[in-house]
């Protein structure tokens, strides 16, 4: 073997070694979802959001996304409260009332207005928060 061929295959196999494992894992999410804004950690904190500053609450099939969090009117009073995160590669889900479920955009997961996962490839449930009503004042505890 020459130098010169030796030489390059030292260079190849370190560029290799330190390269591929970088690009390998940087397409992959973290399997722990973060915290939404404000939390600490702790999940003690609460969101308001009041139905008069979001009039498209007020109908059945309204939803927002607030603080990295979707909130859906499901009708009769009901409202839900999911992260807004989709669970496979981090992007922003958003609720399709036409077909009453949540659909992510990036890579075509569907979940159900509770969180289940209709369609792949996102491996788990979104995150849920209980959400309760006062009045106009909706909270959602984290």
């Amino acid at each position: 073997m020459k130098r010169r061929d030796l030489i390059h295959q030292i260079v190849v196999g370190g560029v290799t070694f330190f390269v591929l494992p970088q690009v390998l894992t940087s397409c992959s999410k973290d399997e722990d979802e973060p915290d939404p804004p404000g939390t600490g950690g702790t999940g003690s904190t609460s969101i308001t959001i009041d139905l008069n500053a979001n009039p498209s609450l007020k109908n059945t099939g309204g939803s927002i996304i607030t603080q990295s969090i979707i909130v859906i009117n499901l009708g009769e009073g009901n409202f839900a409260a999911l992260s807004s995160v989709c669970t496979h590669q981090g992007c922003e889900v958003g609720y399709d009332p036409a077909a009453n479920d949540i659909k992510c955009p990036c890579h075509g997961s569907v979940y159900t207005t509770a969180g289940a996962v209709i369609a792949g490839p996102a491996p788990r449930a979104l995150r849920s928060y209980t959400i309760t009503q006062e009045g106009d004042i909706l909270t959602i505890t984290l």
